[in-house]
């Protein structure tokens, strides 16, 4: 091995000292940028901040701040406000783990010296944690930066509210301004992770044109309709939306399914009297009754009422209100029904690990309900993924992580599917995962991550008309709009073109041209007067008229 000159060596390690000594130098002139900005602002006197600042630190401990604002946004009742709070509260939990979990191990750091603060503004609670990164500050920015993100009209108020209690760290003594930068970098690099896995709903109001609108009786007190209501939705809450209806829909006939009682039975014979044919109910009711109507030839109105609502949400019904104004107009629209076998589904089909999640979730939901059941039941099928699953697509061999197919085309592109641009193109789409390639679970992690799933070898995604599957180890469970199928050997998918009469898309008058933030300021303006209102009405129609 040759051997540098003396020389030679003697100068490399004068450029290593050099450089050490450079960056050393740097390091300390931040750190005393730092510590100087921390003492002036210790030595900066205000009335008004030394009142606002420590209510407002407190205020963010243990994010019940964050946690209050997305209760609001989620009882706004709208979908970008409830879109809004989970992703938000998401971003702040991946957060919170980040900071104080990992980052604050990595680069410990003392805290400011608690004894140059005013002893009226100090912070009643100093962390003995690192001081470096704020963990206040990176969930402050991960939660207005996810809120933004959905809401964009609440971009300045959310932005100003997480500066200010990035501010009161320092101004309350229990962080350097460096702490709070990173911690603020932390929060929104976070937020926008997230958002490469989960794109935001970012599409204009999704809006049928005239060409695909079809007629439909305008029902203004019900007369001829027969509404079934799966009491048994949404944990139960669903079953209250039968007064509900009752009230706004004197005329109408109200079928509550009680427990043990077959859902498909009663659609099948409401639909024997009725001109129009109703549900109330989630995603799986409403499937078996579009099925039904379709087959009866009767238009169909959807009352919201189940966990997510997807069908609903994209026929823009995002209420009761909503729902009722379709009816009362006559505003209806055609839209595909998709096939699997004998089975019918208006959103999605899949198989493999969802349909597991789905079993595992119904056997909790019982005793934990719905939605504690099914963060159980995801945790489990993220512990121990399901074996790939042999399958002939088209005649094509392949190995099954998961698959989807949605009646009609998703949006966004990649393995988050979300929303339908439309409900009547024809297509059904297809996407799945593949394993049996090298390293392909990492593969998929680090796709999911940066957000490239769409454009890796072992993802796959594209629009047909029909579809077969055939499973080459005898059979395996469908899932069918969130519902659990029967084992199939041979999937077969088809689609049923404009097959469905149903009332949606209402028309909204008076809609503010400045979006769902200023729709979700109204709703949370408007709501107790609303909630008032809906109570007087149920009141009086349970209260006998007078007889004097």
């Amino acid at each position: 091995m040759k051997q540098l000159p003396v020389t030679d060596t003697v100068a490399l390690t004068a450029d290593a000292l050099t450089d050490r000594i450079a960056r050393r130098r740097v390091r300390n002139a931040l750190l005393f940028l730092d510590r100087e900005g921390f003492r002036r602002t210790a030595a900066r006197t205000s009335p008004l901040l030394d009142s606002t600042m420590p209510a407002l630190t407190r205020a963010a401990d243990h994010s019940v701040l964050w946690m209050a604002i997305a209760g609001l946004l989620d009882a706004s009742g709208t979908r970008p406000g409830r879109r809004a709070a989970r992703r938000g509260l998401g971003c702040l939990a991946v957060t919170s783990l980040v900071a104080n979990q990992v980052a604050k191990r990595v680069s410990p750091r003392p805290r400011p010296p608690i004894a140059d603060v005013p002893l009226l503004r100090r912070a009643r609670r100093v962390p003995t944690s690192s001081s470096f990164p704020s963990g206040h500050s990176a969930s402050a920015a991960a939660f207005a930066t996810g809120v933004s993100l959905e809401i964009p009209e609440l971009t300045l108020p959310m932005v100003a509210l997480a500066g200010a209690v990035c501010y009161s760290r320092i101004y309350t003594g229990v962080h350097y301004p460096g702490d709070v930068l990173a911690g603020a970098a932390l929060g929104c690099g976070i937020a926008f992770l997230v958002e490469r896995m989960t794109p935001t709903h970012t599409r204009e109001p999704f809006r049928v044109p005239s060409s695909r609108q079809v007629e439909a009786p305008a029902i203004e007190t019900g007369h001829g309709l027969v509404v079934v209501v799966n009491t048994q939705s949404a944990s139960g809450r669903a079953g209250k939306m039968a007064t509900i209806l009752a009230a706004e829909l004197p005329d109408a006939r109200i079928i509550e399914v009680e427990p043990g009682q077959d859902v498909g039975t009663l659609l099948a014979d409401a639909a024997t009297t009725a001109t129009v044919l109703g549900v109330a109910g989630g995603d799986g009711t409403v499937s078996t009754a579009a099925r039904v109507a379709a087959d009866e030839g009767l238009p169909l109105f959807v009352a919201p009422a189940g966990t997510f609502n997807h069908f609903a949400a994209d026929l823009e019904l995002r209420s009761l209100n909503d729902a009722l104004a379709a009816l009362r107009s006559g505003t209806a629209v055609a839209v595909d029904l998709a096939t699997a076998g004998e089975s019918t589904f208006l959103n999605t089909a899949s198989v493999g690990g969802y349909p597991e999640f789905v079993a595992k979730r119904e056997r909790l939901e019982g005793r934990l309900g719905k939605p504690l059941a099914a963060l159980v039941a995801a945790s489990a099928v993220v512990r121990r993924p399901s074996t790939p699953l042999a399958a002939e697509i088209d005649g094509r061999p392949h190995r099954l992580v998961m698959l989807f197919v949605g009646n009609c085309r998703y949006q966004p592109h990649g393995f988050a599917p979300r929303w339908r641009p439309r409900l009547d193109d024809g297509l059904l789409d297809v996407r799945f995962l593949e394993a049996g390639k090298r390293f392909s679970g990492l593969r998929i992690a680090a796709a999911l991550l940066t957000g490239h799933l769409g454009r890796s070898r072992i993802y796959h995604e594209d629009g047909v008309v029909d579809l077969t599957i055939e499973i080459v180890d005898g059979s395996t469970r469908l899932a069918l709009d969130g519902e659990l199928g029967p084992g199939e050997g041979t999937l077969a998918f088809d689609k049923r073109r404009r097959a469905l009469t149903v009332y949606g898309v209402a028309p909204r008058t008076g809609a503010s041209p400045l979006g769902p933030g200023a729709e979700f300021a109204r709703r949370v303006v408007a709501g107790p007067a609303h909630v008032v209102s809906r109570v007087a009405s149920v009141v009086h129609a349970r209260t006998p008229a007078s007889t004097g």
